[in-house]
Formats: C-alpha cells, structure tokens, sequence
C-alpha cells in the first residue's frame, strides 16, 4: 500500500520467519552478529536514504538501537502494537509506545480540550478479546520457520530467554491442548459465578512481555502475585475471595500457578483464592467488585465498567482521575471508584487519536487497518497533533454485527 504512494519500502529480516513473512521484492537479510547490528543499520538507513523507519514494538534490542540511529538522523519513527483497546484496534503511534507513549505526559484534561470539536457520540466497545486461534497458529508457524532456517541465520538470537525450537514447542503445545483448556476454564469459570461470594480479578500478564518487563518494578510475575494475594489476606473482608486471570497466551514457562496455590496456603486464603486458564474477560469483569493488575491493556476493560482499579506498572491508562493509588491492602477494603466520565473522555481521545480499527491476525482485520493506518502514517502530524491541530480526519468506527 505505501508502494503504491510512490514510496520505497524495504523490511529487514533477521531468520526465515520474518522472509517467509515478507515474500516480495525489498527484503535485506541481516545475518551477521547481534553486535554488527548497529553499523549495519547506519550503512542502511544511509545508503537508501530513509526517511521513515516502521517497527512493531519499541523494546527489542534490535528495535531501541535502530531507534536511537533514527532519531539521530532526524528519521520519523513509527510504531505499531496490539490495541491499548483490545481486540477490535491496533496502536499506531511516533516515537514510542507503552511506557514511551505520548500518552504518558498528556493530561485528562488536555485530552479533554482536544475533544471540543468532535462528535462526542461513540459505539460501544464489545466487551470480548476476540479469537486467539489465528494468533496462536501464527506465532506457531513463524517459530517453526524460525527454526527451519537456522544454518542460515546461525547469528539469530531471539530476543527473550527461550531458544527458537523451545518456543515453537510451547506454541504447538498451547494451540493442541486449546479444548483441555477450554473445559477447565468454563469448569472453573462456572465455580466462580455459582460461589454467590464477592471476589477482586487480578489480570496477570505475560512475563516476558515487554509491557511487563521494561515497564514495571517487578521482575518476575511469581513477584507481583506475592505482593497481591498479601495485600489482600491482610486487608479484604474474610468473606471475600481473590480470582487470578490469566492472559491468553499464557504458555506454562512462568510457574505462575504453582506459586499462587503455595503463596495462598503461607497466607491462609487458600480456599479464597481461585485461577482461571486464559479465555474472555466479560463474564468475570461483570461480576467483580476491583480488579487489579501491573499494567495490562486489559485494566481498560475494568475502567470501562466502572471498576476500580490498582496498577502498579508504567500503563498509558493510568491516570490520577480514574486508577486507585490505594496502598493495596486499603484498596482490597474499600477501594476507590474511578471517574468514569473522565474515562470516557480519555477513551474517546485514544480512539480519535491512536487506536485505528483492525488486527494483524486476520485478513479481514489487516483489510480495515489499511484502508487508514497509510494514510497516517503519510500525514505531516502524528494522530495527536492532528486531533489537537483540528486536521485530524474521520475515523472509521467498530460497529458490532450480531
């Protein structure tokens, strides 16, 4: 899409993964060293003359040094991740994203000036994460390609502490067992709704997710989960319970619970504590009196119904007018209310601004994602400067068909 501008695009790839993703004409293969990375990009960002640099993610060590070369030559840097409103948009921002979004030096009220001139009308976001199939075969396909080409990318390191042959392991194994889990969600799930008892949803996260990683004070999610199931023997009402969430794609590398069920019998609420395998947030959320979590995308979902909500992690979300900043055992006894006007307003800003309807899993969803994302990613502003400029244009919106 961006050729047919008049553009000139090419993609470095650094194994067989990313050039079996990217089948067409522009391919560079980096198959030198991890340390011969930063010299190569310079020679490349020089010879061809670039202009504009497009990553998914900003934390990857390949990513942060291109990064730093762009900006030193002046290069408009594009970053593209999942949608901070999951699962029907995608984030596309300049700069940086997560913890080096815009986002995170804007106020609510900035925000809110910038909305004076826009429909204040929205479609109500479904309250669903979307099918992880497609992503799960995706992930598993690219890692078996990976693999493949190893005599010919025999310098690839992937960037998280798995080798390539063990991550296709986990990928194939997750998407095999996907009907066990399934039963044992709903089984578990079914526990929760009959219990008739109050319960706190805690969102748990990938650990080796770069939200979570470069993001947060903690180190592993082992750590979170200690300092949470001890805010909340000491402060929650002994009729309370406590339901962990695990994320979708959680894998099994973490042993997250194990540690819960160990970390719940040392503090004597073992019979109050409860996990649920992945899945959908809606039936759980609906139900719940707090959520809390580090800073997952997902806390936007517990913000959207009222919620109250503790995070404790950098999060593009996490403002003063609607996240708690309780110590977490006051939190777990009566926690704050956030204030879901100014939320409204926030998430209207984020869908005028950053959030553009599409998905990268599915066809259909990189369909609605190009019909907008090039022409911004053309536009002399970023999505914020536009909005705040009044240059921005429409919007395409998500309207849910039932």
């Amino acid at each position: 899409m961006l050729r047919a501008t008049g553009a000139s695009v090419w993609r470095v790839g650094f194994n067989l993964g990313d050039r079996m993703f990217w089948p067409g004409p522009g391919f560079i293969a980096f198959q030198g060293r991890h340390q011969d990375w930063p010299s190569t990009c310079a020679a490349l960002l020089d010879r061809h003359q670039i202009t504009d640099l497009v990553l998914y993610g900003d934390t990857r060590p390949i990513h942060a040094q291109a990064i730093a070369l762009a900006r030193a030559r002046g290069i408009t840097v594009h970053v593209f991740e999942e949608g901070y409103l999951r699962p029907y948009w995608v984030t596309y921002e300049r700069g940086g994203s997560n913890g080096h979004s815009r986002l995170m030096d804007l106020t609510v009220p900035q925000m809110q000036g910038a909305l004076a001139r826009v429909d204040p009308d929205l479609p109500e976001a479904p309250a669903t994460w979307g099918d992880m199939r497609q992503h799960m075969f995706w992930g598993a396909l690219y890692h078996g390609f990976v693999a493949l080409g190893g005599r010919a990318y025999r310098n690839f390191r992937p960037h998280r502490a798995l080798t390539v042959g063990q991550e296709f392991r986990l990928y194939l194994k997750r998407f095999l067992l996907m009907p066990l889990h399934r039963l044992e969600r709903r089984l578990a799930t079914l526990r929760i709704r009959r219990g008739g008892f109050p319960y706190h949803l805690v969102l748990l996260q990938l650990e080796h997710d770069a939200s979570f990683r470069d993001h947060s004070p903690f180190t592993s999610m082992t750590d979170f989960v200690a300092v949470v199931i001890r805010g909340f023997a000491r402060g929650a009402p002994t009729h309370h319970h406590l339901v962990f969430k695990a994320h979708p794609l959680e894998d099994g590398r973490a042993p997250i619970l194990p540690a819960i069920r160990q970390l719940a019998r040392d503090h004597g609420v073992q019979d109050r504590v409860h996990f649920v395998r992945g899945g959908k947030l809606a039936h759980l959320l609906n139900q719940a009196r707090s959520a809390v979590t580090v800073n997952s995308t997902a806390g936007q979902q517990a913000l959207w119904r009222g919620l109250p909500l503790r995070v404790f992690g950098a999060a593009v979300y996490a403002k003063p007018e609607f996240v708690s900043t309780q110590p977490l055992e006051q939190f777990f006894a009566a926690p704050d209310r956030p204030d879901t006007r100014a939320y409204r307003d926030y998430r209207h800003y984020l869908l005028e601004t950053s959030q553009v309807v599409g998905g990268f899993y599915s066809a259909r969803g990189r369909r609605r994602l190009l019909r907008q994302v090039v022409d911004l990613m053309l536009s002399p502003q970023d999505p914020y400067q536009a909005l705040s400029a009044g240059t921005a244009a429409p919007r395409q919106q998500f309207h849910l068909v039932r």
